[in-house]
């Protein structure tokens, strides 16, 4: 026979169901017991159940967001080497990755290098701390995405796309200056950049700058137009390395071989050089 302390547990499962309340569920009688055995008041328990319940949902939230941001992986902000690239600034970086109300004003952050500088890498990594607080990021090629909003106009559905691309509050446009010098793709890229002018963020990565921007907008007027709307409200981030992270790795890896090959190696190459 129940007594009024009796917990219908069948019950209490589904109502817990109903709620959609799985870590509540989860833990209940675990934390119940703990209550009874230390004597916490109703509204303890009540408090230590709801903040696991809300910091699991934070905690899936976030990862169903990385899933989506389609970010570089391993390319974090511990993971770059600062010190190859003396004319960044770290500390600005830092406050850019920690401190998101850039991202809230609709400011854009405009990475140039050389290939093989980590523009990439730093953008990849920016996007990954603002999605650990709770920003929702979409990193691609360019180019990628280029073409999907151009499939997307073949349809009819632009501004649908664009609509879509919105929830994101910042875009990831990696090596824009590889965009073909055609039209039809780059007015599609001028309608992206026109569509998040002060409302939504983005951080893109390039090879060239401005100056050569030509070379992706053919039309005169709209090169100005693209660069006004992200240059307004952004912050820009020179990487004019001498030597790509790439190219260092290499000889790194190099000096690493063992002294019988590198010394054939250096052989091989000094008649060239």
């Amino acid at each position: 026979m129940k007594t009024p302390d009796t917990i219908d547990t069948g019950a209490l499962t589904l109502m817990l169901n109903e709620l959609r309340l799985p870590t509540f569920k989860a833990l209940w009688s675990e934390f119940a017991e703990r209550a009874d055995t230390e004597g916490w008041p109703a509204a303890r328990f009540l408090g230590v159940l709801a903040a696991h319940e809300v910091a699991e949902r934070e905690r899936r939230r976030i990862a169903r967001h990385l899933n989506n941001a389609r970010l570089l992986p391993g390319k974090t902000l511990e993971m770059f080497e600062f010190d190859k690239v003396p004319m960044l600034s770290k500390a600005q970086v830092l406050a850019l990755a920690t401190g998101d109300d850039w991202v809230e004003r609709g400011d854009n952050v405009l990475l140039f290098g050389p290939p093989g500088a980590g523009k990439s890498h730093l953008a990849s990594a920016i996007g990954l701390a603002l999605v650990e607080r709770g920003r929702r990021v979409l990193f691609m090629r360019t180019t990628d995405l280029v073409q999907r909003l151009q499939a997307a106009r073949r349809d009819l559905a632009l501004e649908s796309a664009l609509n879509k691309l919105d929830k994101y509050h910042l875009v990831i446009l990696d090596d824009l200056a590889y965009v073909a010098k055609d039209q039809a793709e780059t007015s599609v890229l001028f309608e992206l950049i026109s569509a998040r002018y002060e409302r939504r963020s983005m951080i893109v990565t390039a090879n060239q700058p401005f100056g050569q921007w030509d070379r992706v907008f053919p039309d005169p007027a709209m090169t100005i137009a693209a660069v006004d709307r992200l240059v307004h409200h952004s912050v820009i981030l020179e990487m004019n390395v001498k030597h790509s992270f790439r190219q260092l790795r290499a000889e790194h890896t190099k000096k690493k071989a063992p002294g019988k090959r590198a010394t054939r190696t250096t052989a091989a190459k000094t008649p060239a050089d």
